[in-house]
């Protein structure tokens, strides 16, 4: 498989709070890498620093062969992430918005896989109305519209499901899994939800005082999904006792 993806020690500090101390991340196109740890273990602040938002005070960043740091606009190009609900202009119409990003990617449109998706969550017949009335689970569901504009080849999300209703957040999933299987993307997904990634992940990253502390390949979730005893749950409280 074709290397997408390669972090190699990674360091981003605030301050003096070190958030991610030496992080080593490779993804392969095709890969759907689930991304789980405690809250406060660095995962957000890992995500940032693999689109140049959290610049990192060490390591490097490489995105389909484009460094991050000397060739952002070609590495970015590559990437899909997930728009903060919070940052968006509320006098806009979602599907301003929408046309606004489609331009900023070098669209001539909005994709018509954005308006598919549109109505697969239920958005569709909110895209003229004002951002400003959305809910927090409409403007959720338009932040993972601008993340996927265009089908990009890596998507990274941040906790995507959070705000969803239980329907759209399984049409979602079933959505990004379709994308690996499919379409070969590569998905690094931050989650809570270790059902998700021990069902269907490639690789399982588990995310500690910001370093890597292990990562279960194919074989061992594998395992782990043919023992009726196991489950990723234990492991990763396993991992952690030690």
């Amino acid at each position: 498989m074709t290397l997408l993806l390669r972090a190699a020690d990674l360091h981003v500090s605030y301050g003096d709070e070190h958030v991610l101390k030496g992080v080593d991340l490779q993804i392969a196109s095709g890969e759907f890498i689930a991304l789980i740890g405690p809250n406060g273990s660095g995962k957000t602040t890992l995500l940032h620093a693999l689109v140049g938002t959290a610049p990192p005070g060490r390591g490097s960043v490489a995105i389909g062969g484009h460094d991050l740091a000397t060739a952002p606009c070609q590495a970015k190009s590559m990437v899909g992430c997930g728009v903060d609900p919070a940052a968006f202009p509320a006098l806009l119409t979602g599907r301003e918005c929408l046309a606004l990003f489609a331009g900023a990617r070098g669209l001539s449109g909005i994709p018509s896989t954005a308006f598919a998706l549109a109505e697969t969550l239920s958005l569709a017949s909110v895209l003229d109305r004002r951002i400003g009335s959305y809910s927090l689970g409409m403007r959720q569901k338009l932040g993972i519209l601008l993340g996927l504009l265009g089908e990009p080849p890596l998507l990274l999300l941040d906790e995507p499901f959070n705000g969803l209703d239980p329907r759209s957040a399984l049409a979602f999933k079933q959505h990004l899994l379709t994308l690996v299987a499919e379409h070969g993307a590569s998905l690094l997904l931050a989650t809570h939800s270790l059902h998700m990634a021990e069902h269907h992940a490639s690789r399982v990253v588990l995310l500690m005082d910001g370093a890597v502390r292990h990562v279960w390949d194919a074989a061992e979730l594998a395992a782990i999904r043919e023992d009726p005893r196991q489950s990723l749950e234990k492991a990763m409280a396993e991992v952690c006792d030690l």
